[in-house]
């Protein structure tokens, strides 16, 4: 067998194993607009739909993983091809952290259901969040199919934007439960899915981080927003 067929049996391999990662990212996307669509119609078999998804998203990540560890052991990659595998293990696992995340806020949904106080809160700041942490997970997917670092980095500035929707959500949640303690069980629950949207995107923010390592050969994880832009755009 010819090197050329080498290298083109293994830009084959890795072209089927990024658009694995991409399949597995389109099902946890949808995973999560519909638990978003069963937290804003309260509607328990749509929440159970995103329930029963987890496991599917669960046996792609194992499947893409475990030939993720057969390429490495047969082709022994380098450099960029080596780092593009690496980071495609780390994006499957904070892909299948978002649907647990998308899973947990079904759950909660089932639970704020039977609260009646529930239906009291203005939960306006969680469907923005929620809105906003789809549109950036399918951001961060499309970055990684174009392995787009301008994208990437526009990606962890947004996610600031979340984290301040958060923020305002559980100042004003504090001060309905003070205000009336018939609240605070339904106010809880709600925390609980605020934060799991926040999660979500923290783990697209992640993906975007790695787009970057791969281009790049730069691990961005823990710089600040603005390093993390000037290596980005460099």
């Amino acid at each position: 067998m010819s090197d050329k067929h080498l290298s083109s049996q293994f830009d084959a391999d890795l072209n089927l194993i990024s658009s694995k990662v991409l399949e597995m990212g389109g099902l946890v996307e949808a995973q999560i607009t519909r638990a978003m669509e069963a937290l804003n119609t309260l509607d328990a078999a749509i929440a159970d739909q995103v329930i029963s998804e987890e496991d599917t998203v669960n046996q792609m990540e194992v499947a893409i993983d475990e030939e993720c560890s057969n390429i490495i052991a047969r082709r022994q990659p380098a450099a960029r091809d080596l780092r593009l595998l690496l980071a495609i293990s780390k994006t499957i696992t904070n892909l299948e952290r978002a649907g647990d995340e998308a899973e947990k806020i079904a759950k909660r949904v089932k639970r704020v259901m039977e609260d009646g106080a529930a239906r009291t809160l203005n939960i306006a700041e969680i469907k923005i969040s929620g809105d906003m942490a789809v549109s950036i997970l399918r951001r961060a997917l499309d970055a990684f199919a174009r392995l787009d670092t301008a994208a990437a980095a526009q990606i962890v500035r947004d996610d600031k934007a979340i984290d301040e929707e958060f923020r305002a959500f559980v100042r004003k949640l504090v001060t309905y439960m003070m205000e009336d303690p018939r609240t605070i069980s339904a106010g809880l629950e709600f925390l609980t899915i605020a934060k799991a949207i926040e999660r979500i995107g923290d783990h697209a923010k992640n993906i975007a981080e790695f787009i970057i390592y791969i281009v790049k050969g730069t691990d961005v994880r823990h710089k600040s927003r603005d390093a993390l832009e000037r290596e980005a755009l460099s």
